[in-house]
């Protein structure tokens, strides 16, 4: 369990685990953004993440941290996956996760149902509703289907704390700040519908699915979470940065509605700027914090450059292993801690500046954007 003295965190961004006991190179392919097998004579497990793994994990399962991998995966198999999973998520120290629910697991497996997961970690856990989701289960005619989308979000997000949106897998983050014309969206529409409908790729769609989400946001009071920075080989990394979506922020002002730019990296500085001059914009560090290792402190130290301390929240975004809630809050409070300490060493802040900073960032600004 995490020391008495830290606090608990809101873990504002994540999914939920897998059920399935997991063949020893299934579990070691998810500690990795690439959907591909590894190259041969080499394991995901060397890697930063694979050190971050093996340094805060095997405590839970009683075996010494840096055990080795074929050791704790032996150990693993020994408990079985839902005490494994429980000991896990228990050591994460975790208070609330605010959990997506758009992602699914690969075929023939399956991901704990909401209540299952919050009564295995032990927390309270709220829906985050995945905008494209429920867009490609809407059906037409084109000329009302964007009326029926805006309506299927709507009530999809009512019981939900936020909206999440992955344009960046899509089409990317260059947003035009004017929205789609009616005509424009129909035809659009029409023409995805006679295609068959499935995953959605059109611009002018997904581009009216961002302002509908807005529109929404507006209406029920919630936050909209938008994927920026890396993640799996279906991405196309540049037009990931956060910084192309200035237009649109600027456009999306006036509504109040706050955005939330998740993980970031390579272009964790461009959201710490766009966070920094935009009163709306909030932003995480998400997996990163996991996957950089060792680097975390430096990591986290980028994004404080600019970054204010209201607006910058703790996620693991971790998906289908319990390994990864832990490995995301043990890096997260190891990396904050070791960062703070040199900026206290250097008399650039106080134990009470370091503290409220803490505080804020592993749930008070959390608790505050969610409204928890």
């Amino acid at each position: 369990m995490p020391p008495p003295d830290v606090p608990a965190l809101v873990d504002h961004h994540c999914h939920s685990v897998l059920t399935a006991e997991l063949a020893d190179e299934d579990l070691a392919g998810l500690l990795t953004e690439s959907d591909r097998p590894p190259a041969p004579g080499t394991s995901p497990f060397d890697s930063a993440l694979g050190l971050a793994v093996r340094r805060w994990c095997p405590p839970a399962l009683g075996l010494p941290a840096h055990a080795p991998a074929e050791e704790y995966l032996a150990r693993r198999r020994e408990l079985g996956a839902p005490e494994a999973t429980r000991r896990l998520l228990a050591a994460a120290g975790l208070e609330t996760c605010l959990v997506d629910t758009g992602l699914t697991a690969a075929a023939g497996r399956s991901l704990l149902p909401l209540d299952a997961f919050a009564e295995a970690a032990g927390v309270r856990v709220r829906e985050v509703v995945r905008l494209e989701r429920i867009a490609e289960a809407v059906a037409g005619p084109a000329g009302g289907w964007a009326r029926a989308v805006r309506e299927a979000l709507a009530a999809a997000a009512s019981g939900a704390v936020a909206v999440k949106s992955v344009l960046a897998y899509r089409t990317g983050l260059a947003v035009p700040a004017e929205r789609p014309g009616p005509a424009e969206v129909a035809a659009a529409a029409g023409e995805w519908l006679r295609a068959g409908g499935g995953r959605l790729t059109d611009r002018v769609l997904l581009h009216h699915l961002l302002w509908t989400a807005v529109d929404v946001c507006a209406d029920l009071g919630l936050p909209l979470q938008l994927h920026t920075g890396f993640g799996d080989p279906d991405l196309t990394l540049h037009r990931a940065d956060p910084s192309l979506l200035a237009g649109f922020v600027r456009a999306a002002e006036p509504t109040g509605v706050p955005l939330v730019l998740l993980h970031g990296y390579p272009y964790h500085r461009q959201a710490a700027w766009l966070a920094h001059v935009f009163p709306l914009v909030h932003t995480d560090l998400g997996l990163t914090a996991s996957y950089v290792g060792p680097r975390v402190a430096t990591v986290l130290g980028e994004m404080l450059e600019l970054a204010p301390f209201g607006k910058l929240l703790f996620s693991t975004d971790a998906y289908g292993l319990p390994e990864l809630y832990l490995v995301g809050a043990a890096q997260f409070r190891h990396g904050l801690g070791t960062l703070l300490d040199g900026w206290r060493a250097d008399g650039a802040c106080t134990a009470a500046d370091a503290e409220r900073l803490t505080r804020r960032v592993a749930a008070g600004n959390a608790r505050r954007l969610y409204a928890l």
